[in-house]
């Protein structure tokens, strides 16, 4: 489970301003679901009967104080940790025994707490590796040129969306920690994700970082209607472009609702944001 520090209240409001996301149009299709799923360690409860569904096309954040279980619900999701009982259905799909390598060619794609990238190589290496991974190209000693063009062409299209093409032949270890951060969501969206999720994206970013990662966040889902569910411990953020916000306590769920609801929710206040959120 999440070892981050406590959130702080809504202190900066991300760029593009302070309101709240404005309630957006998504599909009805349950993309994912969750039924009365739960997860122990021994004695540890991490996960209770947990029941989630999140819509095709949704910004979905997950919120709560640290030991709420969040982590353990990303690692259900993702498949790193099986669940001690109850399904998990993706796309129509029950896929509470399938493999990760499974659920990442259904669709599934995660970054982490702590940024999972290759330091030594470049940051067009590293986006070249995860494009071939996707295209089960790797370990290939030898590549027609029609699919090496294919292959730049797909990184070089994924540099333009991150904002990554003008530091393409840095190397990754030597960015500052936002742009590696990137870097990672660029491996993650070459696997193709219909599903992103993102364990604390803005974790040890100063501001103008922030910015620029909830913004990609954005366009992510508003220009290519990229379904994302993230962890996130600043309020702002959240509330600022979540279209829908889960509360977990104890490895329960405690509330759900919009950014609005979320806010004015007695117990979630009590719980977690405080009586001055």
């Amino acid at each position: 489970m999440s070892a981050a520090e406590p959130p702080q209240g809504a202190t900066r409001a991300p760029s593009g301003g302070s309101e709240a996301a404005k309630p957006q149009a998504w599909g009805h299709t349950n993309l994912l679901k969750l039924d009365n799923v739960s997860r122990h360690f021994g004695s540890l409860k991490a996960v209770q009967n947990v029941s989630f569904s999140m819509s095709e096309g949704e910004l979905r954040a997950v919120i709560g104080p640290n030991g709420a279980g969040k982590t353990t619900f990303f690692n259900l999701v993702t498949g790193f940790v099986p669940p001690t009982s109850g399904d998990i259905w993706f796309d129509d799909e029950n896929i509470r025994d399938r493999t990760v390598v499974h659920r990442v060619r259904k669709g599934i794609v995660r970054t982490f707490q702590i940024t999972e990238v290759f330091p030594d190589l470049s940051v067009y290496e590293n986006v070249r590796v995860g494009v071939e991974t996707a295209a089960g190209l790797n370990g290939r000693p030898w590549l027609p040129r029609s699919v090496r063009n294919d292959v730049a062409a797909r990184v070089d299209e994924l540099l333009a969306v991150v904002g990554l093409a003008s530091k393409a032949d840095r190397v990754v270890g030597e960015l500052a920690h936002g742009d590696q951060r990137v870097v990672e969501i660029a491996l993650a969206l070459a696997m193709n994700p219909r599903l992103l999720l993102l364990d604390e994206p803005t974790a040890g970013m100063g501001d103008t970082e922030t910015d620029h990662m909830v913004d990609l966040v954005r366009r992510l889902h508003d220009e290519r209607n990229l379904s994302i569910l993230f962890i996130e411990h600043d309020m702002s953020i959240v509330f600022g472009i979540a279209q829908r916000i889960t509360v977990l306590d104890q490895g329960r769920v405690l509330a759900e609702g919009s950014a609005d609801e979320i806010s004015r929710n007695e117990a979630v206040r009590a719980a977690y944001l405080g009586t001055e959120a």
